[in-house]
């Protein structure tokens, strides 16, 4: 019954799934940075909800139609990239795995997408504008004065990057009771438990001695290799956000950049309208920070419907947060996104396998989207509207 089948006593070589690849994330990552990656604001009601999003869908199912390989190509900010998943900001990457954006960033090209590079990256815009090939985007948090906005906007553009994403739902930091839990404050302040269970992950902590990235490089004066502090960073970040940022603060920076200039942090109908008609944006990235800043938001994909009926053909519209499967990435292309954004998944692929667990998450994502298409009987991404969504 059994003959023909050979068996093997190891398991498999890499993770099948996003959650798998995230199961060996946490069994790497100490609490602290657990708490970082995985937790949400206040209650995490929006970080639930971005998931819940997806769940009020289902996908058609057409047969016969003779699909065969599904055209995955899309077109961002006037780049062409061949899966419609790119890889969202974060900071202090490094935390994950000492190789950091610059891995996240290589992984990207070898999977023939981008990623948006964060300011508070631990590896700065020129570092990992030297070590990729391709135009990747810049996000800008818009904190402090003009002065600071123009050097960065200046730094990328003369490292290659084509695509600028300013995030404007950050006037405030988010209260994540976890972070704060395991001493993530203002200062930071590291309990000896905290401490103590860093011990007990001996492969992060040797990585993290190594290479000493903790700090968010482009906080330093000339864009240094190591970069300020965690403390540093965190505490400058805070004295410089802005409750008072306006739209005309926005309207400044997209008049001094010339490349492809996205909006991120849009959740309301008013505010598309207005960045479409008043800013002239390339996109928008509908998005809640991950459930990270307003707890009780809605969920972006539930968002992105509405801001999708209105603006939908007039800029191009990113989804951020909440996306886990192949299935996630067709609703939200079903819904008027062009392309979707990953964070925590690429994380954990970061965190379990450096430069080559990103890439084998970003190739999971193709695999299921060819899978899925071709299941579903569509054979280009270019075709997908509202037609192939079902209510659950």
């Amino acid at each position: 019954m059994l003959r023909g089948f050979k068996f093997r006593l190891t398991q498999d070589r890499h993770p099948a799934s996003v959650e798998e690849y995230r199961q060996a994330a946490m069994r790497r990552l100490p609490s602290l940075v657990r708490a970082y990656i995985e937790n949400g604001a206040e209650d995490e009601a929006t970080l639930r909800a971005n998931r819940g999003a997806f769940a009020r869908w289902t996908l058609r199912q057409r047969v016969l139609t003779g699909t065969v390989k599904p055209r995955l190509e899309t077109v961002i900010g006037g780049e062409t990239i061949t899966l419609p998943v790119m890889c969202a900001p974060t900071g202090f990457t490094a935390l994950s795995h000492s190789s950091g954006d610059v891995a996240v960033a290589r992984a990207a090209e070898r999977a023939g997408t981008r990623i948006v590079l964060s300011t508070a990256s631990s590896y700065s815009i020129e570092e990992v504008g030297a070590a990729t090939n391709k135009p990747h985007g810049f996000q800008l948090y818009p904190f402090g004065n003009h002065e600071f906005a123009e050097g960065m906007l200046n730094r990328a553009r003369e490292s290659g990057y084509g695509a600028l994403y300013v995030t404007v739902d950050v006037p405030v930091r988010g209260n994540r009771d976890a972070e704060r839990r395991h001493g993530l404050t203002i200062p930071p302040v590291v309990s000896l438990g905290t401490a103590l269970n860093c011990t007990f992950h001996p492969g992060w902590s040797l990585d993290l001695l190594r290479n000493g990235r903790l700090g968010a490089a482009n906080y330093a004066p000339t864009g240094g290799l190591r970069g300020a502090t965690m403390s540093d960073t965190i505490t400058q970040q805070n004295r410089f956000m802005q409750t008072d940022l306006h739209w005309d603060d926005v309207a400044w920076m997209r008049d001094r950049w010339k490349g492809a200039f996205y909006i991120k942090g849009i959740m309301d109908v008013e505010d598309a309208v207005h960045a479409v008609e008043k800013i002239g944006v390339t996109g928008l990235v509908v998005s809640n920070h991950g459930g990270r800043q307003m707890d009780s938001a809605q969920g972006s994909l539930d968002a992105l419907g509405a801001i999708g009926r209105e603006v939908g053909g007039r800029a191009e519209l990113i989804l951020d947060g909440g996306v886990r499967r192949g299935t996630d990435v067709i609703k939200a292309l079903c819904l008027g996104a062009k392309a979707v954004l990953i964070g925590r998944p690429y994380l954990y692929g970061l965190a379990a396998g450096g430069e080559d667990g990103v890439a084998r998450v970003l190739e999971i994502f193709r695999e299921e989207l060819d899978r899925d298409l071709t299941l579903m009987g569509c054979p280009d991404i270019g075709l997908l509207d509202r037609s192939w969504l079902l209510p659950a």
